[in-house]
Order: structure tokens, then C-alpha cells, then sequence
């Protein structure tokens, strides 16, 4: 299963960086097994407003995250899903960074897409890559 950071979302719909939102479209075009983390999704409906100068408004970001949701399956956390994120905030992640990434893990994601996580390309079972490298 494939997994997205908030980035890669963003991307999609940023029409700044003509080359990050074709490689972001075509990540999620390809990802036939994505996920869709809680957090990235409320992160995606919250940043989305760097992009108001473009035109696009929180009905657009709104509408763009039901896309989404067609497209990746979501993953809410629940119970003891929160319980890795512990252990792997103390790699010197960022408590949110953790939350991804434990999420990932927690449902069985094996490749996350992130510019986020610089010199990090395996965390346990999970695979990390930034596209725009």
C-alpha cells in the first residue's frame, strides 16, 4: 500500500510549481492501493490556504479531499494505532513526522511519499521516498 505525506496532496492542486504538481498528480494517479492518512487529510484542508492567492478556496480543497477519498482508502487511528508513534518520535522525528509514520505502519502502508523526511528512506517496514529529488 502506498501512502502520501500533506505535500504531495498540496502539490497536486498548486499551480506555482508546474513540475511538483505533475509529478504529484502522477503519484496519485498510479497509487491503485493508496491510504489516506486522518492526519494528512485535515493537514491537506488547513494548508490548502497558502494556496488562496491562486483562486482556490476551502469549497475547492474540500471538494479536491472527496477526490481523494474516491481515489485511497482512509485510516483513522484508533486504540493502540497511536502507541508506535512513541517509540518512533524518538528517532529525532517531529511528534507529527511520528504520527505519519506510525500510521503508515499501523495499517500496512510499505511506501510513503514525502519531501518531509530528508536522509530518511526506511523506517522499520516502511519505505520512504521524496519524488521531487
Amino acid at each position: 500500500m502506498t501512502a502520501f505525506d500533506t505535500n504531495i496532496l498540496i502539490y497536486s492542486c498548486d499551480l506555482s510549481d508546474s513540475r511538483r504538481q505533475r509529478i504529484a498528480l502522477e503519484i496519485l494517479a498510479a497509487a491503485e492501493d493508496g491510504v489516506l492518512l486522518w492526519q494528512v487529510a485535515a493537514e491537506f484542508v488547513a494548508a490548502s490556504r497558502k494556496l488562496s492567492a491562486q483562486g482556490f478556496t476551502p469549497a475547492h480543497a474540500w471538494a479536491r479531499f472527496a477526490r481523494f477519498q474516491e481515489r485511497a482508502s482512509a485510516h483513522y487511528p484508533v486504540g493502540e494505532s497511536l502507541r508506535p508513534c512513541a517509540n518512533i518520535a524518538r528517532t529525532s522525528l517531529s511528534f507529527w513526522d511520528a504520527m505519519i509514520i506510525g500510521a503508515c505502519i499501523d495499517c500496512g502502508v510499505d511506501l510513503l511519499y514525502s519531501e518531509d523526511l530528508p536522509g530518511r528512506t526506511h523506517i522499520e517496514s516502511l519505505r520512504i521516498e521524496n519524488p521531487f529529488t
